[in-house]
Parts: structure tokens; C-alpha cells; sequence
């Protein structure tokens, strides 16, 4: 599929006058004013984060309340229940909130509710337990904000409600003794893209300042909130680039228990991870046990201190994942089969499937792959229990969660973000759902967003890719939303007559411009192969990595896209 370029321009005064403050190469300042960064402190914050740019907890609305509960809760010997989400998002945070106020408060306990008995979020049978084991305190993480009913059904059993949550609100809120979520109008917390786990950690920090506790009683969470916010896609800038800088140190240098179970499971013992590792490697495990069994045991493998328990905990959720990825994997075959055999789909600007013997854990997993294949809003739905459920993936620029909110009246229930989603509805509704969605997507998507699109951040030449010049784009990590790994563009490049293809897939480059040669890796690109041809040059699109061989570092390119040069005749 052919690729949008769209090389980001940014203002050149701006560029040059952070070039004189800093004294580093155009492109490097070219991409931090793209970034929001115009000033010499702005970039040394930048470069350097540091703990003490977090910001105030007591910023957040109903801080006050809800520490002001919880130290009541202490006081008063209450049942507190910690109650949190499947994913990797709601069981790190449910695992950060319980391991820190179980050192306080001896009567405290964890709910995460089941993926397929239950559903997402807040769900009765929760309530109904609280009531049944005399809680009296529930702090949700990572849910609850849209839950006004069931809250109000546990005030009614004399059940107060502390919810710790990140996604947007209605205009309705629930009815707690204090909601902790940046993203309400008027909660004038300067940074709004927390996850769940990071809205709970500024619980945290806020109980260990009225509790006079030391910095130490809070920074111990940071490798969990790292793995949340990784593996949430949230903006990686501000605040989040802060806790997960910090929280990738502590993971490198002093993991926890099940964190570090899990880098063995996962072959990444003795190598630096790195916030794609986390979002790739460790994260996938972690929403394995949500998906394919029961989530609580990723929050016993993250409150667990005994190394070989952590261990048997981390070779479950490894083993999860692996029935995950047999399952996914034949359900997108399916998914794959259904598309191309009916010629429908070519003409539609959404992808909606259903099959109900299809395993719900995958779906959205499913849902992305299909994304990445024909770059569509994608629903993918399944059975679960008398209802059908699924998830939503979209493309960029298009906001999936207000499509499917324009189609609410077909639904029993829905929720998520701008490029994901969950829904809930009844079988008959099925298929004026798919007719609904498909009017939403095709009246507001534009052509442009239905073509996959290269953000190119800057152009160089080969002569600038240096060690010190990557060293320099190296620091800009960790990297992700709004801070991702800088793309360049070098033009009129010409091929050396040694480049060539490996696994019948790839393309090994070997890449020549005026005097330097470089060589490169580009996946899934030996299509392209034809357009490298001697004495024809060709635009380069890629990143910059660093390839050790028998103990050797060179910098390579990591291609993503190659045109022949628009001048060329």
C-alpha cells in the first residue's frame, strides 16, 4: 500500500535561535521546535528530566477529598477494596495502590473483575462483593468515571467510591466522595494525558506527603507506571516522558520482584530495555492474563517479593500469552479470508466483522492487524455470554470513540479513546450496526486520512549521521505518542550494487550519497525492490539504529520507504 509523506516544517527563526543557544545540528533543533520546545531550559528539561518537574498532587481536583477518606479509612480500621482494571494500565495500578497502602492499613484487598463474566470497568458483581465482605471504601483506578449508576447503587449500601481514572468524563459524574481525573473541565492539574496508573501514583504521592512518608515510599512505583503509560499509548511528553524516563531507570537498574520474572520469560535478561520493549515484549504477557484467563494474577506477579512465586506467576502469564498469539493469529486469518471474499469491503470506508465463536480476548488485537492491512476504522465482535462484544481500532486522525458515540442508541454500552475502543450490544442489532458505522465513517473520514501516512520529522544528509550525532537523538528517548523516534529524509541517494534481499521479504541496503555509504534494514519492503537501480536516485525514509555484530557497533539505517527522486529524468 502506497504511503503518504508528509514532511513537518517548523519556523526557521526559532530553529536557528535554538541552534545558537544549544550548538547541535539544525535537525535536531528542527525537531524540537516541532516538539514545543523553542528554549535553551525548555530543552535542557528536555534532555535532562528530573523528579522535581513533576507536578504538585494537590493540584488534582478532589485531592483533598479523597486523601482526606482514605487517612479516615486508616484511622477508622475500615475494609478498603482497591478495584482496577484487566489491562496492563488497570492491573499496575491496582498492583501499585494495594502494595502501597497494605504497608499502612492491614485490612485491605484487590478486585480486578473478569474479562467475560463481568466485563469492563465498575460491574455489580464487584458491588456485590464489596457489600457481601463488609467493605466500606472502594478506590476504583482506571475506571469508574462513567459508572454513575453503580455507584450510586453502592452509596446506597453505604459503600463511598474514591475514582481514580483517566478517560473522559460525562457530562453526568458518578456519584464519589472524590474523582481524581485531570481530563474534568475544570480540574486545573497542569497535565491532562495521565493513564490510570499514573493517576493513581499522584494518590500516591499525595498520601505519602500528608503521611510524612520519604520520597522513597512513592518512587518505588515508578517502574509500574512506566509499563502503564507504555503500554497505554498516552503522550510520552510533559509529565508522562518524566515517569517513564524514571520508571525505564528503575526497571534497567532495580526492578521489582515480578518485573524482573518477567524480563527472563521474555529473553530480555541482560539487555537494556528500552520503552518499545515494555510496549512489545513485556506489556503483551502482562494483557495476556486479562485476555486469555484471570488478570489478578498480573497484579499477584507485581505485589509478589518471593522470587521463585514471582517466577511460577510470570511463566503463567508467558504461557498465556503464547495460547493469545496461537489464538490471534487464526483469528486474522479468518478476519483476512471474510474480507477478501466478499467484494463488499473494497467500496467501504469502515471494517466492522463479527463471528461469535471468535475468542474475545483477541479481538482488538485482531481489530489492529486488519488496520494495518487495509487502513480502515476497524470493529472486530464476537459472542459474549447472550450479548455481542468487541473492540475498535483506527486510523490516524480519526476519532473511533465519536463514531461509535453517534451510533449509542444501537448500543448497551461503550467506551474508550480517540483510536480505541470497547462496545457492548444486543445480537439483533448487529447488522444495523455495521450499517450505522459505515454512514458515520464514510460522512466525516476524509481520503487523505484513509492512506497510511510517514511523518517525516526532518531532512539530512549522510555526512550528518555521525556516533555524536546519534548519541544526541538517542537522549530524546524514552520515545512514543507525540514523542516519537525521529524519521528523516535523505534525498537523491543512489544504490551501491550491493543491496539485496534476505528472507525473501527484506531488503539489506547499501546506500551511497556523494562520499558516505551507508548500510540499512528495511522489513517487509522487498516490493520496492525494482525502484533501486544503478545511476537512478532515489528519496530515503528512515530512523537510526545502532547494529553490534561479533562485538562491533555501526550505525545503520532502519528504512521505512523509498521514492524515486521527483527531479529525476
Amino acid at each position: 500500500m502506497e504511503k503518504r509523506w508528509n514532511e513537518l516544517q517548523a519556523n526557521a527563526g526559532q530553529v536557528a535561535a535554538l541552534h545558537q543557544a544549544l550548538k547541535v545540528h539544525p535537525a535536531i533543533c528542527r525537531i524540537l521546535v516541532q516538539r514545543g520546545i523553542t528554549t535553551f531550559d525548555e530543552a535542557r528539561n528536555y534532555f535532562r528530566p528530573s523528579l522535581s518537574l513533576l507536578h504538585n498532587p494537590w493540584l488534582l481536583k478532589d485531592m483533598e477529598k479523597a486523601v482526606r477518606r482514605i487517612t479516615t479509612a486508616i484511622e477508622k480500621q475500615e475494609p478498603i477494596l482497591v478495584y482496577g482494571d484487566y489491562d496492563v494500565d488497570g492491573t499496575t495500578a491496582v498492583a501499585s495502590l494495594y502494595h502501597f497502602l497494605s504497608s499502612l492499613h492491614p485490612i485491605i484487598e484487590f478486585y480486578v473483575p473478569h474479562r467475560y463474566r463481568e466485563g469492563y470497568g465498575i460491574s455489580k458483581a464487584g458491588i456485590d462483593y464489596a457489600i457481601e465482605q463488609k467493605f466500606t471504601l472502594i478506590i476504583s483506578l482506571d475506571c469508574g468515571i462513567k459508572s454513575q449508576g453503580l455507584i450510586a447503587y453502592a452509596a446506597e449500601q453505604g459503600i463511598d467510591f474514591v475514582v481514580c481514572d483517566h478517560h473522559t468524563p460525562d457530562p453526568e459524574l458518578p456519584p464519589a466522595v472524590a474523582i481524581l481525573n485531570p481530563k474534568q473541565s475544570d480540574c486545573q492539574y497542569p497535565f491532562k494525558e495521565l493513564c490510570g496508573c499514573g493517576v493513581g501514583f499522584k494518590l500516591i504521592q499525595a498520601l505519602c506527603k500528608r503521611l510524612n512518608l520519604p520520597e522513597n515510599a512513592w518512587t518505588e512505583y515508578l517502574d509500574l507506571v512506566a509499563m502503564a503509560t507504555a503500554a497505554d499509548i498516552v503522550p510520552v511528553t510533559g509529565e508522562n516522558r518524566i515517569l517513564t524516563y524514571f520508571g525505564l531507570k528503575k526497571v534497567n537498574e532495580n526492578p521489582s520482584t515480578g518485573i524482573k520474572a518477567l524480563i527472563e520469560f521474555s529473553g530480555l535478561k541482560d539487555t537494556t530495555i528500552h520503552i518499545n520493549n515494555l510496549v512489545f515484549v513485556i506489556a503483551p504477557r502482562v494483557n495476556a492474563a486479562g485476555r486469555m484467563d484471570d488478570a489478578r494474577k498480573a497484579v499477584q506477579l507485581f505485589i509478589e517479593t518471593d522470587p521463585d512465586k514471582a517466577k511460577a506467576l510470570a511463566e503463567e502469564l508467558h504461557l498465556d500469552n503464547t495460547d493469545r498469539r496461537e489464538k490471534d493469529n487464526t483469528i486474522t486469518e479468518e478476519a483476512l479470508a471474510l474480507i477478501e471474499e466478499n467484494s463488499v469491503y473494497a467500496s467501504r470506508k469502515s471494517t466492522v466483522l463479527y463471528q461469535g465463536h471468535w475468542h474475545k480476548g483477541v479481538v482488538g488485537i485482531v481489530a489492529s492487524r486488519l488496520v494495518e492491512k487495509y487502513y480502515r476504522p476497524t470493529i472486530v465482535l464476537t459472542n459474549s455470554g447472550e450479548k455481542v462484544a468487541g473492540s475498535a481500532r483506527s486510523v490516524i486522525g480519526f476519532n473511533v470513540y465519536e463514531a461509535i458515540h453517534k451510533c449509542k442508541d444501537l448500543l448497551d454500552n461503550y467506551g474508550g479513546h480517540f483510536y480505541a475502543a470497547g462496545l457492548t450490544l444486543p445480537l439483533e442489532n448487529v447488522e444495523a450496526f455495521c450499517e450505522r458505522f459505515e454512514q458515520v465513517v464514510s460522512g466525516s473520514i476524509t481520503d487523505e486520512m484513509l492512506v497510511p501516512e510517514i511523518v517525516i520529522d526532518s531532512a539530512i544528509d549522510f555526512k550528518d549521521i555521525t556516533v555524536p550525532f546519534y548519541k544526541i537523538v538517542s537522549q530524546m528517548e524514552p520515545f512514543g505518542p507525540d514523542n516519537m523516534r525521529p524519521v528523516f529524509i535523505a534525498r537523491h541517494v543512489y544504490e551501491t550494487g550491493a543491496s539485496r534481499i534476505v528472507k525473501e521479504h527484506h531488503i539489506k541496503f547499501s546506500l551511497k550519497q556523494d562520499a558516505t555509504i551507508l548500510g540499512g534494514i528495511g522489513f517487509n519492503l522487498a516490493h520496492l525492490f525494482p525502484l533501486l537501480q544503478p545511476n537512478v536516485p532515489i528519496d530515503v525514509v528512515f530512523t537510526i539504529d545502532e547494529n553490534e555484530w561479533q562485538g562491533e557497533k555501526k550505525l545503520q539505517l532502519r528504512i521505512i520507504d523509498i521514492r524515486q527522486s521527483a527531479n529525476y529524468n
